[in-house]
């Protein structure tokens, strides 16, 4: 998943374009569906235990919500999703904002494999657009999900899209996170986690972030930081 900042396009006086949808190979569809059983399989081996901060499913069904995670915990953002948010609420579905990168066809095959649909766009590319796809499918009453410092980074900083985002459709931004017993971190720039087989999985939900329609920049800044401060706040390492 990645986020947008539509400022960007709109600055640069370029259009936001069309996705022209990658053709995967035959091995790199297999890669993606032997992700996605790696994700089934280790997920259903993790102990987990849930802290719940939000109080937002205190009263079921809850609501529809922009759920918020890091990039360096997609690994385990849809078991996570599926098992406490989606028990507690009657949406129609999930939809995530996934890149319009050659790497975000191969996420969104994974995706699509776990009953996850998806908006292509990200901060440099379709951007304006993307938000404005998120805004239907949230009219139709689905969650959404958006990591806030995707695709590129940097890694643990919100960008603004996000906010953009919850302002266009009226959702509440739910933050949430979690902290692996065993894991991999990778080396890359987000430092991406890779959970390890009957790890013990913490799971945490922060509280939710409910943002006006009408917002002047600097008030939308300050909105973004209360994000970025509670995600980091339930991310501890």
């Amino acid at each position: 998943m990645a986020a947008v900042n539509p400022k960007s396009e709109a600055q640069s006086g370029k259009p936001s374009g069309v996705v022209v949808p990658h053709v995967l190979t035959f091995g790199q569809r297999l890669g993606a569906w032997l992700i996605f059983i790696l994700i089934r399989t280790v997920a259903a081996t993790l102990r987990y235990r849930w802290t719940d901060c939000s109080g937002f499913f205190a009263k079921p069904p809850a609501e529809p919500a922009i759920y918020s995670i890091w990039h360096s915990r997609l690994a385990l953002c849809m078991p996570v999703y599926f098992g406490y948010a989606k028990k507690r609420n009657q949406t129609p579905g999930f939809v995530g904002m996934v890149s319009a990168s050659k790497d975000g066809a191969i996420l969104t095959e994974v995706l699509k494999h776990l009953g996850v649909r998806t908006v292509r766009g990200s901060t440099s590319r379709r951007g304006q657009q993307a938000l404005l796809e998120m805004t239907r499918w949230a009219r139709r009453g689905y969650d959404l999900g958006i990591t806030p410092d995707g695709p590129r980074g940097p890694s643990g900083v919100a960008q603004d899209g996000v906010i953009f985002l919850a302002q266009l459709t009226g959702l509440p931004i739910m933050p949430y996170s979690f902290h692996l017993g065993w894991k991999i971190r990778l080396k890359s720039w987000d430092r991406f986690q890779i959970p390890l087989p009957f790890s013990r999985c913490e799971v945490f939900f922060g509280k939710p972030i409910r943002v006006p329609r009408e917002l002047s920049d600097a008030e939308r800044e300050t909105f973004r930081k209360q994000l970025e401060t509670e995600m980091r706040a339930i991310s501890s390492d």
